[in-house]
């Protein structure tokens, strides 16, 4: 018997460390309750060669958190910076990429209550690549008009982060993903200058 109430004794114990488990942050660590079921956002931004050249996506992810561990969600992401393309017209006037996609995100963490962990996950859905006559940069407001030879594809992007808890509603994220394309029928360029690496920057807010 009293074998039987020492090891309910060490499963209570278990437990309530489980429960009220300190998460590690940069400026403070506070104990409290284990998040069940919380949310975060995460605006990012990706520096990845496109056809030889920089290209700059920015966008973001989120969605629901399950036992701080899980997140399944969405994101979305699209070039802004001026990618040039090759020159299909007689008169040599500068072309550019127009590049976006979006689909279903799923992210593990692993360790969230520690400082320094890691995350992997997927990226999985589709978007569009086509060309545009038009610098990004000419007007106040970008005219979709000037987009044509406009091209739906398939997209999967896995990636790894390594996450610093800044507090315990703000963690930072630097890592690394590869776009995998296909599908996509652009004139000029081809799946596979359209994916490849990126690194990857990321601000993650919500409730861990």
């Amino acid at each position: 018997m009293k074998k039987i109430l020492s090891a309910l004794l060490v499963l209570v114990a278990q437990q309530a460390w489980a429960q009220h488990a300190t998460t590690e942050t940069l400026f403070s660590s506070k104990s409290g309750k284990k998040t069940t079921i919380g949310a975060y956002g995460v605006p990012a931004a990706k520096f990845t060669p496109i056809d030889g050249k920089f290209g700059l996506l920015t966008g973001g992810y989120g969605g629901v958190l399950l036992d701080s561990k899980i997140m399944l969600g969405a994101g979305a992401f699209s070039l802004v910076n001026n990618v040039d393309m090759p020159p299909l017209n007689a008169n040599g006037q500068k072309e550019y990429l127009n590049l976006w996609y979006t689909g279903f995100v799923a992210e593990y963490i692993h360790n969230s209550d520690k400082l320094i962990h890691w995350t992997a996950g997927a990226l999985i859905g589709g978007g569009a690549a086509g060309r545009r006559d038009k610098n990004w940069w000419n007007d106040d407001e970008f005219d979709h008009d000037h987009v044509y030879d406009n091209h739906g594809f398939f997209v999967a992007e896995p990636f790894a982060n390594v996450e610093l808890n800044i507090t315990k509603f703000l963690r930072l994220d630097i890592g690394a993903s590869y776009r995998y394309i296909a599908g996509s029928n652009t004139t000029g360029i081809t799946d596979g200058k359209l994916g490849g690496p990126s690194i990857n920057v990321g601000l993650k807010a919500g409730k861990f």
